[in-house]
């Protein structure tokens, strides 16, 4: 097996920034030396750049079936576009059917990504349809791997939970040490809204942000951490966008409970200003929870400086303009939920660094090691340490871009971050020590990607 030196760069953990070598073998990270110390068969020059842990994404949704299509990235084009992101892990969401058991689900996942990947994977399971046989298949995933469970609060008559199923599943994950994710918004009451709405006549893009109110994300974010509460287990509150949101995640926090945090990159720089382009441009940035007005951003960053929120993930769930997004012209309700952007992430949390957002440490805290801790995979993945895998990011911190769907690699025909220009780039990606981005060039493979099991949440040791 060959050993590889990485040599030259400038390591940055989330604790620590170092000028090291890096030493690999049998896809392990074996040590970490002052420069010139260690040798190898093979090096990898680093001079000049960062040398970063892969980064963790743990919210995709890979080939979901949604509003009548399905996300546009398999596991293999998405994956592909993962690595050439600097992210070397993800984790996706299985989906429970109505009527059908999460082993059914977890099953059907299974054979999506199996053979595909071109980096790590684990899964989530969505719960759909909480009953006794449903509880007793939590504990068996759990032992597993599958260590995490999603209900929605939204979307009624497709993946919604009432307030008696979520209590039922987080009575159950306080005792088999799962973590409940929860997406919160009172879709009952939204759906109340977008009814009323089309009946008026306002059918574009913009009426998506409008119906999905910010204090329907924030009553559904205080329900959900009282219904935790009540159970006694920890929550994990998915996609949040909205100021009076994090308010309540961050008063929670302040009381000692157990209640965490995420939110993506389309919260922290896109906008309702974006929902509104006109000529149904808008429908692009159509998502849930939704994009919301600019000045909620100041308080998510806020939340990411202050630990009130601690991951940020994608919600990767791309769906083609044309001939998808394109299903809801005319009714705002019918164009499918979501945004592609599993590529995007690492480099737009660079860019937070250099805008003066958060630091280098927390970029790669929230994006990398945090989430690798939430979901069980610390210290495996997440951090550049002796024993962990060797997924290691050579990142030029001085490379200029401008993201476009013409240049990015996700298997969608537009980018949300389309002409933006952004300082810094991925020029090298490990993957368990073998090279899946090799200076610009995917050299991977579908296949090479694992499923990854993982512990309990981290948090709560």
């Amino acid at each position: 097996m060959t050993r590889t030196l990485i040599h030259g760069g400038l390591v940055i953990t989330a604790s620590d920034e170092v000028h090291a070598d890096v030493l690999i073998e049998h896809g392990r990270i074996a040590a970490l030396a002052a420069p010139g110390v260690l040798t190898a068969d093979r090096t990898i020059d680093a001079t000049g750049k960062y040398v970063i842990p892969g980064g963790v994404d743990a919210h995709t949704h890979m080939e979901l079936p949604f509003g009548g299509t399905f996300a546009s990235d398999t596991f293999e084009t998405g994956t592909r576009a993962a690595a050439w992101g600097g992210t070397t892990t993800i984790i996706d969401f299985a989906v429970q059917s109505v009527g059908h058991s999460l082993r059914e689900g977890l099953d059907a996942w299974h054979a999506k990504a199996e053979g595909n990947c071109a980096v790590d994977y684990g899964f989530h399971m969505i719960v759909s349809d909480v009953n006794e046989h449903t509880l007793k298949e939590m504990d068996h995933l759990v032992e597993e791997g599958v260590t995490s469970f999603k209900q929605f609060m939204a979307y009624p008559g497709v993946f919604y939970s009432d307030d008696g199923q979520i209590l039922r599943a987080m009575q159950r994950s306080a005792e088999n040490g799962g973590l409940i994710m929860m997406h919160a918004e009172n879709g009952i009451a939204i759906d109340v809204l977008v009814e009323q709405a089309l009946a008026r006549g306002e059918t574009d893009p913009r009426y998506h942000g409008e119906v999905r109110k910010a204090l329907l994300e924030a009553e559904a974010t205080h329900r959900a951490i009282k219904l935790a509460q009540v159970a006694g287990a920890p929550l994990y509150v998915v996609h949040v966008s909205a100021t009076e949101a994090v308010a309540e995640l961050a008063r929670a926090r302040d009381e000692g409970l157990p209640v965490f945090g995420e939110t993506c990159p389309q919260y922290l720089f896109l906008s309702t200003d974006n929902l509104a382009e006109p000529d149904f441009e808008g429908a692009k940035y159509v998502c849930s929870t939704p994009l919301r007005p600019k000045e909620h951003q100041a308080a998510l960053w806020r939340g990411l400086r202050t630990n009130d929120l601690q991951v940020v993930s994608t919600d990767h769930c791309p769906f083609c303009f044309v001939g998808q997004k394109e299903l809801g012209r005319g009714d705002f309700s019918k164009i499918p939920n979501g945004l592609p952007g599993v590529e995007n992430r690492m480099d737009l949390l660079h860019q937070a660094v250099l805008d003066g957002h958060i630091s280098r440490r927390r970029w790669i805290e929230i994006a990398c090691a945090s989430p690798a801790r939430m979901f069980g995979l610390y210290p495996k993945k997440g951090t550049i340490a002796p024993g962990a895998d060797a997924d290691i990011v050579i990142y030029d911190p001085h490379a200029e871009q401008v993201m476009s769907a013409e240049t990015h690699h996700m298997n969608v025909d537009y980018s949300a971050y389309e002409g933006r220009r952004t300082t810094g780039r991925v020029e090298t990606v490990l993957s368990r020590g073998e090279p899946v981005i090799t200076e610009r060039e995917y050299t991977g493979r579908a296949g090479h990607g694992v499923f990854t099991p993982r512990s309990t949440c981290q948090y709560l040791t």
